[in-house]
């Protein structure tokens, strides 16, 4: 077992492959022990050098009332008046603390979601 630090694109591709052969090791071999050191790796290199972007909260509003099956005007009274929901959804209008509150619950979207900013239109 020879782990050494992913420095580059070439030591991620072979740890990759290398974590490929062994993945489904016994968890207390040494070839378990291996993976799971060269899960943390890769994971650690990933994090670096190809970080994923928050979502957007409007598209993940979007996103989770279309897997709910919710309507527009069914989150009128939960985020505010006919109005406000429109504004919300078509980036007129930001999110208040409240809305995101109510949309965390009703939607269970975390809240570290929905506080990111985005762009209104204009």
């Amino acid at each position: 077992m020879e782990i050494a630090p992913i420095k580059n694109d070439n030591d991620y591709l072979n740890a990759l492959e290398r974590l490929e052969v062994i993945f489904d090791a016994a968890p207390n071999s040494i070839e378990g022990e291996e993976a799971e050191i060269l899960t943390m790796l890769i994971d650690n290199y990933e994090n670096q050098y190809f970080p994923i972007d928050a979502p957007d909260p409007i598209e993940a509003i979007k996103i989770r009332m279309e897997e709910m099956n919710i309507k527009q005007k069914d989150l009128v009274g939960i985020i505010g008046g006919k109005s406000s929901v429109s504004e919300i959804l078509n980036r007129k209008k930001r999110l208040t603390v409240d809305m995101i509150r109510e949309l965390e619950k009703v939607l269970n979207i975390s809240a570290s979601v929905l506080v990111n900013n985005y762009k209104l239109s204009k």
